[in-house]
């Protein structure tokens, strides 16, 4: 769709004046828009948090009575992100038949074209080629934009392209630590230590578990990281201590109890992955307060620490160590239940207990034991 058939009523506003407000308060003004944009550009590592936190800013600086971010897909050019706020509840629009009649002004303004009325303003966001469009909007009764509003309106739409670079940045950065851990994982599985890497299942079954209780999208990222890093630092502990088939001495089950302290160690220094430390620290721990390396117990220990020990402990009985014979899965279940309330949360139990009578669940449990 192209934009020669769209007709954008585009007027000059008329000037503010003086008396209304100084030149010295619009350059405070315009000097506190760009110092939040930009604290909120460095704090925020995702598109949905960015535009809705934005579209919040906007509302606030330009007393606009709604505001709204709409990204566009960079092959197919239509919209496929909106984010709006109204003063009073943020939406998040991105799913395509909420986003199927987005109205001419916003398609006319994520391709270069600019909505200049008395109570619409809408300005596209570009970089090398279009992103989107930023709109302001005030009801028929409210008072009319001015050139002031403007050009706040263009500080803020220029925050978001340097925003939205940052965050493509952020992401490739992502990728190429991810890529790194994953390459450490393919390290593991050569060395062919049991137990040190996991399926491709095990990650599913943390989210299905985590979706069962609840846990927030982002403790779910969190969680998905931690289903990845949590062992990373028992690369370091040597092979014949992890093989052994007999019991571990007090020296050795020592040695081996530092691999949570190793794995935050070798995890610390990369600042998106902050949050998952505590799980990773802690998934060893015992909700009675017997594990290591704190000792702590029932809701002391992180909800994430408790979840991948429930799961860990299960991958680690159907499969089976050097020292320990492969359960069924059902006498893992039994195992689960009979340790609940001493080495496992109750709730996480019922909850896997609950979920591993579902069909799809259940398949993720078997797949476990390849």
């Amino acid at each position: 769709m192209n934009t020669k058939g769209f007709s954008i009523p585009i007027r000059k506003f008329k000037p503010m004046p003086e008396h209304v407000l100084s030149s010295n308060k619009r350059y405070h003004l315009i000097l506190s828009a760009v110092h939040m944009v930009y604290r909120l550009v460095n704090s925020t590592y995702t598109v949905k948090e960015l535009t809705l936190r934005l579209t919040r800013l906007l509302c606030q600086f330009i007393k606009a009575s709604s505001a709204s971010v709409y990204l566009v897909h960079p092959v197919k050019k239509n919209v496929i992100i909106c984010a709006s706020f109204d003063n009073q509840i943020n939406i998040w629009l991105d799913k395509p038949g909420d986003l199927k009649d987005v109205g001419e002004d916003v398609i006319a303004v994520t391709r270069g074209a600019s909505v200049l009325k008395d109570n619409c303003i809408g300005l596209p966001l570009v970089a090398d080629d279009y992103l989107g469009a930023i709109f302001v909007r005030r009801g028929t009764s409210e008072e009319a934009f001015n050139d002031f509003d403007y050009e706040m309106l263009s500080v803020f739409s220029e925050q978001v392209v340097t925003a939205m670079k940052n965050l493509e940045l952020h992401q490739e950065h992502e990728k190429i630590i991810l890529g790194s851990i994953a390459s450490i994982g393919n390290l593991l599985k050569k060395r062919a230590l049991a137990g040190l890497t996991h399926t491709p299942a095990y990650m599913e079954i943390v989210k299905m578990l985590s979706q069962q209780l609840k846990v927030s999208s982002d403790g779910i990222k969190q969680l998905e990281y931690a289903s990845l890093l949590h062992d990373i630092g028992i690369i370091d502990v040597p092979y014949h201590i992890l093989s052994k088939r007999g019991a571990l001495s007090a020296q050795e089950f020592e040695v081996v109890r530092q691999h949570t302290a190793q794995s935050v160690a070798l995890i610390s220094p990369v600042e998106f992955l902050k949050p998952v430390l505590p799980i990773i620290l802690h998934h060893h721990e015992k909700y009675d307060g017997s594990g290591y390396p704190s000792g702590l117990k029932k809701e002391q220990i992180p909800l994430g620490a408790r979840i991948i020990a429930c799961v860990d402990a299960f991958e680690a009985m159907v499969q089976g160590r050097p020292y320990r014979s492969s359960l069924s899965m059902e006498a893992a279940l039994d195992e689960m239940k009979k340790n609940s309330g001493t080495q496992f949360d109750p709730k996480i139990v019922d909850a896997f207990v609950k979920l591993s009578a579902q069909k799809k669940f259940k398949k993720l449990l078997s797949l476990l034991k390849t």
